[in-house]
């Protein structure tokens, strides 16, 4: 493994798996070095990383044990764009614009902590509202995190729901911005290029932080979100 990234990577998988069960004390640095074939330094940055995350308890001298009872942070609620949109007393629809499973470009590779080389499924969907365009979804799935999405149909299940009904989290992130519309988005959003979209990125993960999945909801000119305390 050539970076801490590599081998934080294994770790939360055998965390995942429960190799490592809670409670459990991990095996020496030194130990896992030479299993990784790297620095010790590496591993320490790696399992670091990892406590930081609330899953691991290091003591000096006492080693890394498996904390029993993961503190998690608060969870937020995912929304279904269909009942968004059946909400607003419109009629929803759906297509499937592209289904590829393919590598990642370097920077969602890091969002979504996956290592170098592992193929994720691609999925690109127009959401719509009265046949108009509402929503883009760009999205990448783990699919070694969520290997029965291989199976589904997607062409008439959108992943959004599938995902939201499916596959538990227990965390994530995500960022509201605005960004101007690309020809190819202005194409499939019915507006002109260089429109300003509100656009959400979210990224959720499970409890022992393998990223289930990042999508970028790119949504129509004017739209606005709403949100309740």
């Amino acid at each position: 493994m050539n970076s801490w990234l590599d081998v934080q990577t294994e770790v939360l998988r055998r965390l995942h798996n429960r190799v490592w069960k809670p409670g459990e004390l991990l095996p020496a640095e030194t130990d896992l070095a030479i299993e990784f074939g790297c620095a010790r330094s590496t591993v320490n940055r790696a399992l670091q990383a990892i406590a930081e995350e609330g899953l691991l308890e290091r003591k000096r001298r006492g080693g890394t044990r498996v904390v029993v009872h993961p503190q998690r942070k608060a969870t937020f609620t995912i929304p279904v764009i269909r009942l968004q949109i059946e909400q607003l007393q419109r009629d929803y629809g759906y297509r499937l614009i592209s289904r590829r499973v393919q590598r990642p470009p370097l920077k969602l590779r890091e969002c979504m902590k996956v290592p170098a080389g592992q193929n994720l499924l691609h999925i690109k969907a127009l959401h719509t509202a009265d046949q108009m365009p509402f929503v883009l979804e760009d999205r990448w799935i783990n699919t070694q995190v969520v290997p029965e999405i291989a199976t589904v149909d997607l062409k008439s299940n959108s992943a959004n729901e599938w995902l939201v009904e499916n596959v538990p989290f227990s965390g994530g992130d995500y960022s509201l911005s605005a960004s101007m519309a690309s020809d190819t988005e202005a194409a499939a959003l019915s507006c002109e290029p260089g429109a300003s979209l509100f656009t959400v990125e979210r990224r959720t993960h499970t409890e022992y932080l393998s990223v289930i999945t990042a999508v970028r909801l790119l949504y129509i000119p004017g739209y606005k979100m709403r949100i309740d305390l």
